[in-house]
């Protein structure tokens, strides 16, 4: 089934993130975290994609393994650090373990590596290489509070705009901490043309350090909630996944009751964050 099919169906979803290990000595730690969100039977699962393609095996592999317990999977794919040669051969890789769906990114050029020519500038060029590649069905980023490398807000929509004309047939979010944000972003989206279902991306950060990293990449906004949250429970880790988790959940359950319909969660390779949160919905999305 396509990530398409299930995000467009009557019935709400709710999926998880899983990331690879580095090396293949975390194989089997991450095989089982990602096993036992399996489990859960979610509506899929993602599988991330790490810089430079220095994951790529593993990922394929993940997205297999998760497939034959049932779980339909979407493999990440970046672009920026490589060549059209390397993304054929991903395709191909892809192809023969039964993955079809992908999540078409651009990425993070690799710390310490350079690249004066790149053959990918834009998702968007890697969207409409998976499309003429064919038998994909291709998702895409996109980003209510703004890309990091946009000047303007219109410009960041333009981009978007290009993205789903190349190909991309849904949209996934990065993480946000208030809702309206999104509300907002869904707004300005739809006014500029853009049609393609949108999924909502959650994280329920589970401890200070994650805060830290995410606003120095991404720039998020954190609500007054959310950062007297952390303050008061920074000092007792078991309070802060709690605070969390039920942060996340009351996001997820209002996002349900305003229409967005399909939430991704990025669960951390995290089986019992991800267990808690489906617990905190399980009568919303049945």
């Amino acid at each position: 089934m396509t990530i398409f099919d299930i995000i467009t169906a009557d019935k709400p979803s709710l999926s998880f993130e899983v990331f690879p290990p580095k090396t293949s000595a975390g194989m089997e730690n991450v095989r089982a975290a990602t096993q036992e969100i399996a489990a859960l039977k979610p509506s899929y699962m993602s599988i991330t994609y790490g810089a430079g393609g220095g994951t790529s095996a593993y990922t394929a592999d993940i997205a297999a393994g998760l497939q034959q317990l049932g779980v339909p999977t979407m493999a990440h794919l970046t672009c920026v650090s490589s060549t059209k040669a390397q993304v054929r051969a991903q395709l191909d890789l892809l192809r023969a373990k039964g993955i079809r769906n992908i999540l078409a990114l651009r990425g993070d050029i690799p710390q310490g590596m350079t690249i004066d020519h790149p053959e990918y500038r834009y998702a968007s060029e890697l969207t409409a290489e998976i499309r003429d590649y064919g038998g994909f069905c291709i998702g895409g980023a996109c980003y209510p509070e703004g890309h990091p490398d946009s000047a303007t807000s219109a410009e960041d929509i333009l981009g978007l705009k290009r993205k789903v004309e190349a190909g991309c047939q849904f949209l996934t979010t990065q993480m946000f901490f208030d809702n309206n944000i999104l509300y907002n972003f869904m707004y300005r989206i739809r006014e500029a043309g853009i049609s393609v279902p949108v999924v909502a991306g959650i994280m329920p950060v589970t401890n200070p350090k994650q805060i830290k990293r995410i606003c120095a990449i991404s720039g998020n906004t954190l609500p007054s909630r959310f950062i007297r949250i952390v303050d008061r429970y920074s000092n007792n880790p078991a309070a802060l996944r709690q605070a969390a988790v039920v942060y996340a959940a009351e996001q997820i359950i209002d996002l349900y009751a305003n229409g967005i319909n399909a939430v991704h969660v990025y669960s951390m390779n995290k089986p019992e964050v991800a267990r808690e949160i489906q617990a905190m919905v399980s009568e919303i999305i049945r």
